[in-house]
């Protein structure tokens, strides 16, 4: 064989296709087909839970059922705050806070009776008419009071605030009063200024203003309401007295079988509201 025909041969055989394996034939028809290994009831289980299979309703579900969890810790948690400082307080002023509960607790019980009382009124009543004017007449001077329109008085207390250090701000006395509304104050003014409903109050300098009135320290506090319930509300642990001798002020609280509440706030009709009745 030449050299060319060497040449030619090898490049004949780095030229032809590499073997293929032949395909293996499927099984003749009606031979049994291999049986399966049969499945663990593990086995069985893990194939039905993965991968999983999420409906869009499982979803939202699943993400209420998170939503009610997360809300649900985040109150034990704070039922827990709680009673970690009640679980500090001295026995004498869980007893001045039990106290002060049920002291709410038959206030609203006591108003509860007086609307039935007065529902019973009007529907024994022989004259039902003149009831129902005399109730009106009676609702419209209690919501004078509360107004500020009318003056008022009846037991209560004093307090008096001493701040020569200036570090008293609207917020304390504030928070002064929003106690004692609920300890169930029914009238109240500070230094010749009504407090009503809508009252709001701002650190003007090293004073304070009510409504737009500036008023200076010392600041008096002229309250009608049940003294044993004003009193206490605002001594107990961590309460308006003790926040404010922190701030270096002098707080004195004194009780009164009669106090006088005279100061009027201006009666203002309403540019838009009117009653449905007209």
């Amino acid at each position: 064989m030449s050299e060319h025909d060497g040449k030619t041969g090898n490049r004949l055989r780095k030229e032809l296709p590499q073997e293929v394996p032949a395909a293996t034939a499927p099984p003749p028809e009606g031979t049994p087909a291999e049986p399966q290994p049969e499945l663990t009831g593990r086995q069985r289980l893990v194939k039905g839970l993965w991968p999983p299979r999420v409906t869009r309703a499982q979803l939202i579900f699943a993400l209420l059922l998170f939503g009610l969890g997360f809300g649900l810790a985040v109150q034990v948690a704070s039922n827990s705050d709680n009673d970690s400082a009640l679980r500090g307080a001295r026995q004498e002023d869980l007893v001045r806070i039990l106290d002060e509960l049920d002291d709410r607790t038959q206030r609203l019980e006591d108003e509860k009776q007086g609307l039935e009382k007065q529902r019973d009124e009007l529907k024994n009543s022989s004259d039902q008419a003149e009831e129902a004017r005399r109730q009106t007449v009676e609702k419209e001077r209690q919501l004078g009071v509360l107004a500020g329109t009318v003056a008022a008085q009846g037991p209560g207390i004093t307090m008096t605030i001493e701040d020569t250090k200036g570090t008293v701000e609207a917020d304390m006395l504030l928070d002064a009063i929003q106690e004692l509304r609920a300890a169930g104050a029914e009238a109240l003014q500070v230094n010749g200024v009504r407090v009503v409903a809508d009252t709001y109050l701002t650190d003007s300098g090293k004073s304070v203003s009510v409504d737009g009135n500036k008023i200076n320290a010392p600041y008096r506090f002229k309250v009608i309401g049940k003294p044993q319930d004003l009193e206490p509300a605002l001594n107990i642990p961590g309460g308006v007295v003790q926040t404010l001798e922190k701030e270096q002020a002098t707080v004195t609280v004194e009780r009164s079988s009669k106090i006088v509440v005279d100061a009027l706030r201006a009666v203002e009709r309403p540019d838009y509201a009117r009653s449905s009745s007209q």
